[in-house]
């Protein structure tokens, strides 16, 4: 036991130790050295960059930041920039994806495979002219923007894949619905194939109390209609896109977890990700990057972190009701400190998965374990490994020296929040960013707005490039200038020594959709 909590204690100290060499073509588990990788490693496909320049981007010392070389590789002129870390890892572990797609059900399924080809060279085309969210009159679907950020951890194979295979699992899920979001006068039907129902609500409600009445159409009656509920929630169009979108987040990682015996699938990954679909934004985020919207100088979270901290509750819960997860090695019980052997007897503050603020206890024998989660902050980790808690992958990671599997309590169910676009009238300054937490960890909400607000009234508005610009700015000012003691920010601030990839995405597009 103690061998385990010291193993256990040095891991929470070093974090996942991501991105060696071998980690890259291995990764434990099923995924041994000797498969090959699922798809090969490379900076995302819209930078254009070669393979030398790939190699010329992987250099800690230096840490060139990268950007867009033509800005109409990305729809509405949206800005990108990345710059790898500091030498946690040998490669880049951020990934990123950018392309419109085009949903379309085809005739006699009721999913199909999506239309790569067509995906791809539609997202070709310069800021995504002639692609606003209508129904496409050639081939009957409607098209949608999709942008996505991966962060990777104990590897990149995870973040690689899921950037290559995540949008075609949300066109799959949402061909199931594109029908009826295309007749957005009528809302979803309970079962497919049925009739739209144009019944008022009123008068469902009226039928449960004719029925009590015993008057027409109560149960038994020879008028009685066809048995159903008496009442019947009414499903807006939005809720079928989130559920589209967590559908396919679930799809992607049983993917992951099923090809791993195939491929060399390294580490796991948070996702960002957001389409445009229908004059709306979808923001789904499983894991620790961020999005916010910029309008008018004000500040719209567009998503949650989520960490061992934020979900604690959750984890706590799960490891109360099936112990066994824990491998008798942990405690579900959260304290201020670890507790130590000569507290036995003694009343020490605790929290437990029904509280949020905290009570004593006597202290037992079992509290002595190491607490399933433990930490603070960035340094908060589950099981002293991992300190995201959602998220793709990471289906063969384990507590160090030991046969625990940590992915029981790891989800991959994302956080959807939506923004309607039509409901604005967006200027040119006013956008939305996406990042993944090299920039967060750094800068907080208020400082990147306030970034954002100077550096675009000084662009030209007329200015393609003004976008990626921006999104230069706000990684030079994370990663920051390389001093003796290391990276610095403003304020002498220790800079981010992590992966840093940002999108600045402007909004004014979403004027012409409504």
């Amino acid at each position: 036991m103690l061998t385990r909590v010291k193993s256990a204690v040095a891991n929470f100290m070093g974090g996942i130790m991501a991105g060696s060499s071998g980690s890259e073509h291995g990764g434990g588990g099923c995924g041994g050295s000797d498969l090959p990788l699922r798809f090969p490693y490379g900076r995302p496909e819209f930078l254009g960059l070669s393979q030398d320049e790939v190699e010329c981007s992987a250099d800690h010392i230096a840490r060139p930041i990268l950007i867009l070389k033509e800005t109409r590789r990305l729809p509405w002129a949206t800005g990108y920039a990345e710059v790898i870390n500091a030498g946690k890892s040998t490669h880049n572990e951020d990934q990123a994806s950018c392309e419109v797609l085009t949903v379309k059900k085809k005739a006699g399924a009721i999913t199909s495979t999506p239309n790569r080809n067509s995906a791809k060279r539609r997202s070709s085309l310069p800021n995504g002219e002639g692609l606003q969210l209508k129904e496409n009159s050639e081939s009957e679907g409607v098209s949608c923007h999709y942008w996505s950020l991966f962060d990777g951890h104990a590897g990149s194979g995870a973040a690689v894949v899921a950037s290559r295979l995540l949008q075609h699992h949300v066109t799959e899920q949402l061909q199931d619905i594109v029908e009826i979001l295309k007749n957005s006068a009528v809302l979803p039907p309970t079962c497919l194939g049925e009739e739209p129902d144009h019944t008022p609500a009123n008068s469902r409600t009226l039928t449960r109390a004719a029925s009590l009445r015993g008057g027409v159409g109560a149960p038994g009656s020879p008028s009685t209609p066809p048995t159903r509920f008496f009442t019947e929630k009414k499903i807006p169009h939005e809720c079928l896109v989130i559920g589209a979108l967590e559908s396919a987040f679930k799809e992607m990682d049983l993917q992951i977890e099923r090809e791993r015996s195939s491929y060399s699938i390294s580490g796991g990954c948070t996702a960002l990700i957001v389409i445009c679909l229908l004059g709306k934004l979808y923001v789904a985020n499983a894991g620790d990057s961020r999005a916010i919207i910029i309008r008018n100088g004000e500040i719209i979270p567009m998503s949650s972190e989520f960490t061992p901290e934020t979900e604690r509750q959750r984890l706590q819960y799960l490891a109360f009701m099936q112990p066994h997860l824990l491998g008798n090695e942990f405690t579900h019980l959260e304290f201020p400190r670890r507790v130590q052997r000569k507290e036995l007897g003694k009343k020490m503050l605790y929290r437990d998965f029904n509280m949020t603020g905290w009570a004593y206890k006597t202290i037992e024998d079992d509290d002595l374990k190491f607490p399933l989660i433990y930490g603070e902050g960035k340094k908060a980790r589950v099981m002293a490994t991992i300190g995201v808690t959602r998220g793709l992958g990471d289906h063969d990671l384990k507590v160090h020296d030991s046969n625990i599997y940590i992915k029981p309590f790891l989800s991959s169910a994302p956080e959807v929040r939506v923004y309607d676009l039509s409901r604005y009238e967006h200027g040119a300054d006013d956008v939305l960013i996406l990042a993944t937490d090299g920039l967060w960890d750094v800068l907080s909400n208020e400082e990147v707005a306030e970034a954002i607000t100077q550096f675009l009234p000084n662009c030209d508005p007329d200015d393609p490039h003004r976008y990626t610009l921006a999104a230069q700015d706000l990684v030079m000012r994370a990663r920051g200038v390389l001093k003796d003691r290391g990276w610095r920010i403003s304020n002498d601030r220790l800079g981010s020594g992590d992966d840093i990839s940002v999108y600045v995405i402007p909004l004014i597009h979403g004027n012409k959709l409504s």
